[in-house]
């Protein structure tokens, strides 16, 4: 999907379309492209929560439109007064591509939710999973780096640090977190703040507070949680913005909308970002449990069909008469502590005992129940059944440190991953996060699970780091593969193994302490292996009508060059072509160009379909369309002939008889 198309034809036009062209539009940055909205997800689904233009991130090309409730009261403009100090603009960038999060260069907003120790709030998808650096801009423009401390695993949440003695000419305040008070009725202000520059004051009232979580098709999506629903009509770069109410408490986290022009906005609770900020304040790990099985809310007349029974429900009722349905299992992974022991579409009824409805209350117990076991009561088609399941770590199942070797970067599938594609975390392969270098894989620049290298099997990160140091440099090894979108295709490559262009292997691993990834050397790069040489012999055309320009195939070798770097204006990174012998003697070739643009890249010359051998530049014509490259003729032990090169100028009119190569590799002749 070409996410900046995307993300332009959801851009606003200037509000009054005759001063226009008065001043310059601001330069269009590339967009958050993990929440773009996905045409073979959301929208085919048909599910109706896409993210609108504020998931983008982009605020310098969008902006939040500068819109102020009308008519507000006097109640409501002391409250937003004390609001907007709090608000801060967050600009990020996302150094590499991990997880579901690309390399991006963005916006955001935030606020202060602890202002003696520098705590913000924003969104998971604004700190992203992988490398991040950034800094804040305040009410008053005074700005100061941010590090982040905490990104939940699953909901979108996460949580800066910034230095409180960086701000001073302005006093620092936080706002309270307050979720008890979302309710449905209530009027609310989301307060956002475009890049420190302009500053928009959204109203609207909450409508729901049961929504499923919306599905931004691939990339991160948050579950496992309700959120709220409001009509605000937020726009670009509102990410992160508090939701507050009549007297200043931030009753909810600004996450989503939709891409329709519906005004309809989503917000996260705020219960599970209260817990962790009492966590972090205290020092203490923010524990999360998981069994690994993602529910939804449906409401009771679904659950009916799939087996509740009126015995049961009438007891829900009784127990919550305002509530109007029941959790249900809809992804239960392979291998993971729920597998084999629930079933999609089982309805939740009791967790130790307790009647259960609602996502914070199962998020309370799994979070105290890490390393131990909880008992369920399900019902599945009108029968009750009781299953007691091992609560794991869902920090164990998030990737926390990724490997960077032969230009590419690999981690552990994590469990955002595997729940979006219903796939096993355990031994699925080692996920490649950056495609890149040597693992440049055909098709997609990500969603590539490697499977074996060198016919070794790599099924987690350590396993693969252990087989890659064995790997000495310029090898041609067999690397097997799957794409997260068909597990059933085993795909199978040869891999040139670079370790002189990027010869660190390297390892870098989350520091929550610092905000920072703390970077080591894993081992050096094994010496190549010494070439021997090798014998071939070249294709015979025995039927072929022109004998004598049949012949020339043994002049003609396959070349390949891998650019480590993309320099020139040149798109490629690797480009496949035919050369020509024009002395056997001495392995010179003389070729294209457009196949070897620059002389900062690795050459491979194939000779008689056959032998591989090294090849270097010798000679790059400034203007003419052609370069002179050299092979170690002492490695072929092949007939390779020099070609015979006319030494008049061809005429027009003559006849000819053309030899080349088709795209399936095959020599064609014909007469022209």
């Amino acid at each position: 999907m070409d996410h900046s198309t995307e993300a332009r034809a959801k851009r606003k036009q200037p509000p009054n379309p005759a001063t226009a062209d008065e001043r310059p539009m601001k330069q269009i940055k590339s967009a958050l492209g993990s929440f773009e909205p996905s045409t073979n997800g959301a929208h085919a689904n048909g599910l109706d929560a896409s993210l609108d233009e504020y998931g983008s991130e982009d605020e310098a090309s969008v902006g939040i439109p500068h819109a102020v409730a009308s008519a507000d009261t006097a109640e409501w403009q002391a409250t937003i007064e004390k609001v907007v100090s709090n608000v801060v603009s967050i600009h990020f960038c996302q150094t590499c591509s991990f997880d579901t999060d690309p390399a991006i260069s963005s916006e955001a907003t935030g606020f202060v939710v602890d202002a003696e120790r520098g705590y913000i709030l924003t969104n998971r998808h604004v700190v992203g999973a992988g490398p991040f650096t950034g800094y804040c801009i305040f009410d008053n423009h005074e700005e100061c780096d941010v590090y982040p401390v905490y990104r939940d695993p699953v909901h979108d949440f996460g949580i800066l640090r910034f230095d409180p003695e960086a701000i001073k000419y302005m006093p620092l305040t936080a706002l309270t977190l307050r979720p008890d008070l979302a309710k449905v009725g209530v009027e609310i202000r989301v307060v956002g703040n475009d890049a420190g520059e302009k500053l928009s004051i959204l109203s609207g009232v909450i409508s729901r507070l049961d929504r499923n979580a919306p599905e931004y098709g691939e990339g991160y999506s948050d579950f496992n949680t309700n959120y709220i629903q409001a009509a605000a009509a937020a726009s670009g770069g509102s990410s992160g913005s508090p939701v507050v109410n009549i007297d200043g408490f931030a009753v909810a986290l600004q996450a989503g909308g939709r891409a329709d022009g519906a005004a309809t906005d989503y917000f996260l609770p705020l219960d599970r970002p209260l817990r962790a900020l009492e966590c972090i304040r205290k020092a203490e790990p923010v524990l999360r449990g998981t069994i690994q099985c993602q529910w939804i809310l449906k409401p009771f007349d679904e659950c009916r069909r799939l087996g509740l029974t009126p015995e049961r429900e009438k007891a829900v009722r009784e127990r919550f008469p305002k509530e109007t349905g029941m959790l249900v299992a809809e992804v239960v992974l392979p291998k993971g502590p729920a597998h084999t022991w629930v079933e999609e579409g089982d309805v939740l009824i009791k967790v130790h005992g307790e009647l259960l409805t609602q996502f914070v209350r199962l998020d309370e117990i799994l979070d105290s129940s890490v390393g131990s076991e909880i008992k369920l009561l399900i019902q599945r088609g009108g029968d009750d059944v009781e299953v007691t399941l091992n609560v794991g770590d869902l920090h164990a199942v998030t990737p926390d440190r990724f490997v960077s070797v032969a230009g590419a970067a690999f981690h552990d599938l994590s469990y955002q991953q595997a729940r979006l594609y219903v796939v096993a975390i355990k031994d699925a392969g080692v996920y490649c996060c950056e495609a890149a270098g040597s693992f440049r894989f055909e098709g997609s620049d990500s969603g590539w699970l490697v499977q074996t290298v060198d016919n070794k099997p790599t099924p987690d990160l350590a396993t693969f780091v252990e087989v890659m140091k064995a790997i000495p440099d310029r090898s041609r090894v067999v690397v097997t593969y799957k794409h997260l979108r068909d597990m059933h295709t085993l795909n199978t490559s040869i891999m040139f193994i670079d370790r002189h262009w990027n010869k660190a292997m390297r390892m870098a691993v989350r520091n929550d302490a610092t905000g920072l990834w703390d970077f080591t050397d894993l081992s050096d790069p094994v010496p190549p292996t010494p070439p021997v040489p090798r014998k071939a012999n070249f294709i015979q055309m025995e039927s072929a009508q022109h004998a004598a320009a049949v012949d020339i195939v043994r002049s003609f070798v396959r070349i390949s060059a891998i650019m480590p770097l993309k320099l020139d204006g040149f798109p490629r990174a690797r480009k496949i072509g035919f050369g020509l012998v024009i002395d056997a003697e001495k392995g010179l070739v003389i070729t294209s160009r457009a196949i070897v643009p620059y002389d900062m890249c690795d050459i491979s010359i194939t000779i008689a379909d056959s032998i591989i051998v090294d090849g270097r530049v010798i000679f790059m014509h400034p203007l003419q369309n052609y370069a002179i490259i050299q092979y170690d003729p002492r490695l072929v032990q092949a007939p390779v002939k020099t070609a015979k090169l006319a030494t008049r100028t061809i005429k027009q009119g003559e006849a000819t008889i053309f030899f080349g190569f088709n795209q399936n590799l095959r020599p064609v002749v014909a007469k022209t």
